[in-house]
């Protein structure tokens, strides 16, 4: 038989604590607020090991920067697949081998013109060099009975023909590296392979990625840092994506028209002068130079050249007033200048990865510079008002 229960006292009750504050409650024990000389080191630090890692890492990082300018590219595409009850992987899956199947599919059909281009080249650079000296110099003959009495030198004359026919057969081998030996640039593997496979998982993974990266920003700033890196995508995106179509539309235009004209290498050139006006200003100069002097090599009149040349300004006014206004309107505050600074200090520091990270690097400096230039423009730096009186 168990026994009953007994009167027994009930123990006392521990005293009750005092609430705390919300902020104690989620900070740890001997918790304290950050110093100003504490949040520089975090951000020089940051800033200086990726500085490093970029530097150490350079001769490899190439494929996964590319990888991840095509996960950037097309994440707007998964997303809106991802919204009509396509599951992310297999609509990264499509993306990734859709571009791939594009770009084999572009090398099946242009390579070969490319290097029937090439041999054209290689094969009539020697008289293109003499038909353009023969040009210049005729019209250096007219410019002198123009101007006359004035007479040139002609030590002057043979320097400007000679000059002309180094600058076309550095332009034509250049050409023939940069398009024959494309694959001494990339590895065949990396790019190949490791690139549209990393591409894949970054792009799958994508929108897990940017939470985890924005869960480790530090909460005092975190509102700040959203609102740049808002930004930054948004001057990015509309310039990048905008810049590329531009591309690919122009070197279509150009490769098409300068064929259409009759110039010999029009394919080649149409379609350095679409990738070159990546580089603002500078791109479609090159390819408009490269273009007149081969079409003075070529047919050794000046209707020709003038032919040449009109396909070239036909080709800036319609990117002026009708590509850049649809496909980047008033959303791009990229300046020109900056842009062109950035791919050749990027180029200059670390070769084409630099190229690739030079345009997301200024987006970034320029946010920024837009940031410390309104909370100049709100501090009392710029309102204190001046001193009166003696």
């Amino acid at each position: 038989m168990r026994d009953g229960p007994t009167n027994l006292p009930a123990p006392p009750r521990p005293p009750m604590r005092p609430a705390l504050p919300p902020s104690a409650v989620t900070a740890s024990p001997g918790a304290r607020t950050a110093t100003r000389g504490q949040r520089l080191a975090l951000v020089l630090g940051v800033l200086g090991t990726l500085f490093f890692l970029l530097w150490f890492f350079s001769a490899i990082l190439t494929p996964f920067v590319l990888a991840v300018a095509i996960a950037y590219f097309v994440d707007p595409l998964a997303t809106r697949m991802s919204r009509i009850a396509i599951p992310r992987g297999l609509a990264s899956g499509l993306l990734v081998t859709a571009l791939l199947a594009f770009a084999l599919l572009a090398v099946v059909l242009l390579y070969p013109l490319i290097i029937a281009q090439i041999g054209v080249l290689l094969t009539r650079l020697p008289a293109y060099v003499a038909r353009i000296g023969a040009t210049l110099a005729d019209a250096l003959a007219a410019a002198e009975e123009a101007i006359a009495p004035l007479e040139l030198d002609p030590r002057l004359k043979d320097l400007a023909v000679s000059q002309v026919g180094s600058i076309v057969v550095w332009l034509g081998s250049s050409a023939t590296r940069l398009l024959g030996g494309g694959y001494a640039i990339f590895n065949v593997f990396t790019f190949v392979i490791v690139t549209p496979i990393v591409a894949f998982y970054l792009l799958r993974d994508w929108p897990r990625m940017i939470a985890r990266v924005e869960s480790w920003l530090p909460r005092r700033n975190a509102a700040v840092l959203r609102q740049l890196a808002f930004d930054t995508d948004r001057v990015l995106s509309a310039w990048l994506r905008g810049q590329l179509l531009c591309c690919a539309l122009l070197a279509v235009y150009y490769a098409l028209a300068l064929s259409a004209v009759g110039l010999e290498l029009g394919l080649l050139i149409g379609m350095l002068a679409g990738m070159l006006t990546f580089v603002p200003y500078v791109g479609s100069f090159t390819g408009m130079a490269t273009a007149v002097l081969v079409a003075m090599g070529q047919f050794g009149t000046w209707r020709g050249v003038a032919t040449v040349f009109g396909v070239f300004l036909v080709g800036q006014i319609v990117e002026g007033y009708i590509i850049y206004p649809r496909l980047l309107g008033n959303r791009v505050e990229l300046h020109a200048v900056w842009v062109i600074f950035a791919l050749f200090a990027g180029g200059v520091a670390f070769g084409f990865l630099g190229v690739l990270l030079a345009v997301p690097i200024a987006a970034a400096i320029g946010v920024l510079a837009r940031y410390w230039l309104r909370r100049y423009l709100e501090s009392p730096l710029y309102l204190d008002p001046p001193r009166t009186g003696s």
